[in-house]
């Protein structure tokens, strides 16, 4: 499997990744090498990594607690301040060993830690491997508020390295699984149609690499997020209110992200179909896909209320307006359309139909 060239970095596969990687460890004689884990990569993907690693290098592991409740600033410090007492310095790189929190808050850290120091993203959960972990973007959530705070900052390479996805319960393949469908939405609709056939999550390879691809290109063709890259956000102005909210709420079972994505590919496609010209026939394949893979979460009329409270906080809002990423057919999308209140509750009642 080749190589994906990303700008000033590439994407490396399998067997190549750990090739690639002990060829930049020799070559970049770093003063020291930080592991960032949480408890779950600690002991089910570092013990493999390691033994792939070959050369006597100064390695320190920081290990930090697990889930999304724990990308947060405070993190971030308990972190600066161990890199510190560890006498981290800035020939010093951090590989970040783990899912999208690891790969955020960890790419976050290097970038901000002595103004900056290299970093490596090895992501172990299909979510990081398709998304999180590819184009750059690190930071971390602010309260309940996902991806308030961070910079965009290109790694040193990626490593994709699909057998820790045995490490996985099958409710995180079906979370990463959500983000390849998104793929296909907003980007190639022979791709979609091919996920929608995907019932052997053993068999993902190929999948995983077209995935890269399609998000690499679009961050390619922008990699600040001024136009073509908002499309990636399809589905997350409204997923990720219902993220934040299953978070934070006490009375709500946490919602994973692909989860809560799910939820607003739907919610967003029906928004498409009144306003970009998505089919009835494509409104409703996408409705079918997702509640067969992921089933239905329950909404109040309360909980939509307070849901849509967390639409200002959204990253591609500007001058006061919330921007939606739409679809005009599976496989092209519609950027900056603005939604009115009444459709947005309209497509609470579509989705809950």
């Amino acid at each position: 499997m080749q190589s994906v060239s990303a700008n000033t970095y590439s994407v490396h596969f399998n067997d190549k990744a750990y090739t690639e990687l002990n060829a930049h460890l020799e070559k970049a004689n770093y003063s020291k090498v930080f592991i960032l884990v949480d408890e779950n990569t600690h002991q089910h993907c570092l013990p493999s990594f390691m033994s792939q690693i070959f050369g006597d290098y100064n390695y320190e592991i920081i290990e930090i607690e697990e889930g999304e409740i724990n990308k947060t600033i405070e993190t971030c410090v308990q972190v600066w301040h161990v890199l510190s007492e560890l006498d981290a310095d800035r020939k010093s790189v951090m590989i970040n060993l783990g899912g999208g929190v690891i790969t955020d808050l960890g790419g976050f850290v290097a970038s901000t830690f002595k103004r900056g120091i290299d970093f490596i993203n090895v992501p172990t959960t299909l979510l990081s491997m398709v998304d999180a972990s590819v184009g750059g973007k690190t930071g971390v959530d602010l309260g309940s508020l996902k991806n308030q705070v961070g910079v965009i900052n290109l790694p040193q390479m990626v490593l994709v390295i699909s057998s820790f996805l045995q490490t996985l319960e099958e409710r995180q393949l079906h979370s990463g699984f959500a983000e390849m469908l998104k793929h296909g939405l907003i980007r190639d609709k022979k791709y979609w149609n091919e996920l929608n056939l995907v019932s052997d999550f053993n068999k993902l390879d190929e999948f995983i690499y077209d995935s890269v691809v399609i998000k690499n290109d679009v961050v390619m063709q922008d990699p600040t997020e001024q136009n073509l890259r908002k499309i990636l956000n399809y589905g997350h102005t409204l997923g990720h209110a219902v993220e934040s909210y299953f978070l934070e709420s006490e009375s709500h079972k946490t919602l994973l992200h692909g989860e809560a994505i799910a939820v607003g590919m739907v919610l967003e496609a029906y928004l498409s179909n009144k306003l970009t010209g998505l089919s009835d026939d494509s409104l409703n394949a996408i409705k079918k896909t997702f509640i067969n893979r992921y089933g239905k979460v329950s909404f109040t009329d309360e909980d939509i209320k307070n849901i849509l409270t967390y639409l200002k906080f959204d990253k591609k809002n500007s001058h006061g307006n919330i921007n939606f990423v739409l679809l005009k057919t599976i496989g092209e999308c519609q950027i900056d359309v603005i939604v009115s209140e009444d459709l947005l509750y309209e497509s609470f009642a579509y989705y809950k139909v």
